[in-house]
């Protein structure tokens, strides 16, 4: 899907739902990140029918936990720079506690 594509269905929806229109530069890095866990994630369910020896999984798995950290960190810090700092320079504070309730749940 094209970023284009993207934006055309974004604009199409109708729900409720908060949206959050990112940089073609985000977009695609975000994207790249989900692309290479999907294969990791793929790679791990191929060491299962393989047979694969349980640490050599583990240990990719831990690579998968790594990187779905790094996906949430780089998420977690744009949608600080520009969701959260946007809200309270509107004076929307509440975002403050919603970003404490976020961060609560992560740290779980």
């Amino acid at each position: 899907m094209t970023f284009e594509n993207r934006r055309d269905i974004m604009e199409n929806q109708e729900c409720c739902m908060r949206h959050k229109e990112r940089s073609e530069e985000e977009y695609k890095s975000l994207v790249h990140r989900l692309n290479r866990i999907e294969g990791q994630i793929r790679g791990i369910r191929g060491m299962v029918e393989k047979n694969a020896y349980c640490t050599d999984i583990l240990v990719q798995v831990a690579a998968v936990n790594a990187a779905l950290n790094a996906f949430n960190k780089e998420l977690l810090a744009n949608h600080i720079r520009t969701c959260v700092s946007k809200d309270i320079r509107d004076g929307k504070t509440e975002t403050v506690d919603e970003l404490v309730e976020l961060l609560k749940k992560l740290m779980r």
